[in-house]
């Protein structure tokens, strides 16, 4: 069980690293070209290359932005060639419903040898179809699943139990995290992985009780000081 920070800003990733807390990134170019400083030079490869470093030897996972099977392929295998630790995110059907990116998805793991990250996943049984296809990791969007009016985590606690019955290696990462209460409830459900914003993840650590206590400690080590 691990936490995936959901971001591209260098700085939060750092932080992150340098606590030791996170075993990975996932983005997008969108996310990435929102998140670029204004009037400073950018490349989003060179921005990609430098989260992968940064992270070493943990997975940055980077989405396509096409939906047609050649171009995702092609996108597949060039981000995936500028580090070693970069998985491909491709989601799992297209905006009409197309079943080709199942076979993409084959493809790069079984041809290519290129990990995937079937993303966009909403249920169990998708979950089922891209371990069968032999994704790396299969991303499903907790939050969005919660938004329909479903539970999230009787989702992830069948799929986990599917593929642990049927031996099948896929990594279950859940994501669209709304909520701190997210993290625990979905990892005890059975996700190897939950994504995390920034935020979200200061906000695991900060809680007012520890302030107050903390400050309670520094007061009586004030006065012990003073007596001294």
């Amino acid at each position: 069980m691990a936490l995936f920070i959901d971001t591209s800003r260098i700085k939060e990733i750092e932080r992150a690293m340098k606590m030791g807390i996170v075993r990975g990134v996932t983005t997008n170019p969108m996310i990435i070209m929102k998140e670029r400083e204004p009037g400073k030079p950018f490349s989003l490869k060179d921005r990609i290359i430098e989260i992968a470093r940064l992270v070493s030897p943990y997975p940055v996972s980077v989405e396509v932005t096409s939906n047609e099977p050649e171009a995702m392929i092609e996108q597949a295998r060039e981000f995936s060639g500028w580090a070693e630790n970069i998985i491909v995110k491709i989601p799992v059907h297209g905006p009409e419903g197309e079943l080709e990116n199942i076979e993409v998805a084959h493809l790069l793991e079984k041809k290519y040898n290129i990990r995937v990250n079937l993303t966009a996943i909403m249920s169990a049984q998708q979950c089922l179809i891209g371990a069968l296809a032999g994704a790396s990791y299969l991303s499903l969007f907790g939050g969005r699943v919660n938004n329909m009016g479903y539970d999230a985590r009787e989702e992830i606690r069948k799929a986990r139990l599917v593929l642990d019955d049927q031996q099948l290696p896929s990594k279950i990462i859940v994501g669209s995290t709304r909520e701190i209460l997210n993290v625990i409830e979905w990892l005890e459900a059975g996700a190897h992985f939950v994504t995390v914003l920034p935020e979200l993840l200061w906000g695991m650590i900060r809680h007012p009780y520890t302030r107050e206590t903390v400050q309670t400690f520094l007061e009586q080590a004030q006065k012990l000081e003073e007596k001294t």
